[in-house]
């Protein structure tokens, strides 16, 4: 488990180690959730990024033969 230390500005830096095994990089925005005294920081990912996530999922959609 890794420490960090609040700055008088609030800041805190994510250690190297942390931020290597969840890919955070320069830039990346970061939702901050709070569950009772818990912080979490979880990074948010563009929605096309997650295209092939589920590949055997049907797309077709079956349309009324006035809408083709």
């Amino acid at each position: 488990m890794s420490q960090v230390k609040v700055s008088p500005k609030f800041q805190v830096v994510i250690p190297k180690e942390i931020r290597d095994l969840i890919g955070v990089k320069v830039g990346m925005k970061l939702e901050i959730v709070t569950f009772g005294n818990r912080i979490e920081l979880i990074p948010i990912e563009p929605i096309k990024k997650l295209r092939g996530l589920i590949p055997d999922l049907n797309t077709e959609i079956e349309r009324e033969g006035d809408r083709i």
